[in-house]
């Protein structure tokens, strides 16, 4: 025996053969009834087609634009980075969610060089200017790409499959970010 020789009964359901004969239950017709557009090989409509009236997608209008749904980056910049204080050897999104710098911890966050970096410090972030490394680097910092932090799973969901009330959800913030004000 050989593995691709295996049969698992619970994988499929054996195939119906059609139109062989009356006797076999779907033959002569093979289930497609009697005569008509759909009953012939190859026959039937083509998609959206409405029997010959004006089909839906062409009485829709074409509306201009184009709306993306890509997640704009927060910008921070480098004349910020003075003013933050942290114990943290490593500045990250919750660091500069902390401080106040951004809003969200969740998004991508894009380092900008506008204004001087005067401490060295290293950032793991999403995205940065080259200009900006280039800063950073010369102050004594460094820069290394990192993944966006996912967002914790709501318990919403999870208690209304459970039909309780949902909890609270509370952030939980990593313990390197311990920061100084």
């Amino acid at each position: 025996m050989k593995i691709n020789q295996l049969d698992d009964p619970r994988t499929a359901k054996a195939r119906k053969r059609k139109g062989r004969g009356i006797a076999a239950g779907s033959g002569k017709t093979a289930g497609r009834g009697t005569k008509g557009q759909k009953s012939r090989s190859g026959g039937g409509v083509r998609p959206h087609f409405e029997g010959g009236q004006t089909p839906l997608v062409r009485r829709l209008p074409k509306l201009p634009g184009f709306r993306s749904h890509r997640l704009k980056a927060l910008t921070v910049y480098t004349g910020q980075l003075d003013d933050v204080k942290t114990n943290s050897k490593v500045i990250d999104n919750y660091v500069l969610k902390q401080v106040g710098l951004i809003e969200d911890e969740y998004a991508n966050v894009k380092l900008i060089k506008r204004g001087e970096v005067k401490s060295g410090h290293r950032l793991q972030l999403q995205a940065a200017s080259k200009a900006a490394v280039a800063a950073l680097e010369a102050a004594g910092g460094g820069f290394e790409r990192s993944a966006r932090p996912k967002r914790p799973a709501s318990d919403k969901k999870r208690a209304r499959r459970e039909g309780k009330q949902p909890a609270v959800a509370k952030k939980k913030m990593p313990a390197q970010a311990n920061v100084v004000k």
